[in-house]
């Protein structure tokens, strides 16, 4: 005699809530990224407006220096020396030799701060460099 039952096989279908936690996992983590990716654009740097100006999309890893009003250089929500920035730069540049820096110049800073990060840009061999403007109103 067997008493034991025979046990049914179980179909096993698609799982629908570990797909559900899983994509919103990503979809937490793509947010957090891209909220930091556009940190730097936050800082109280009033760039230059043009009439031309295209408005680039950030991306995750772009290098922005910022220069205020009264000549700080800002990297990263940190404020750099001229020194510590050339370090920077060139730690970046033996990592990635076609690094692109984008140049934040407020409208007001004078023209030789910019001139500076130009050439610590040039001193740690960074060559595309570009700069930011903003999108005229008229």
């Amino acid at each position: 005699m067997n008493f034991r039952k025979q046990a049914e096989p179980r179909v096993i279908g698609f799982m629908i809530a570990p797909m559900v936690d899983i994509l919103l996992v990503i979809l937490v983590f793509f947010i957090v990224t891209w909220n930091f990716a556009l940190t730097e654009n936050e800082l109280d740097v009033r760039v230059p407006t043009a009439v031309k100006a295209n408005e680039a999309q950030p991306y995750v890893g772009q290098v922005v220096i910022n220069i205020t009003s009264k000549g700080e250089i800002v990297v990263n929500r940190q404020q750099k020396s001229n020194k510590e920035l050339l370090e920077l730069l060139k730690n970046l540049s033996k990592l990635y030799p076609d690094q692109a820096v984008i140049v934040r110049g407020d409208q007001s800073v004078d023209y030789k701060h910019i001139v500076e990060v130009l050439d610590i840009c040039r001193q740690a061999d960074i060559w595309n460099v570009a700069f930011a403007t903003g999108k005229s109103e008229s």
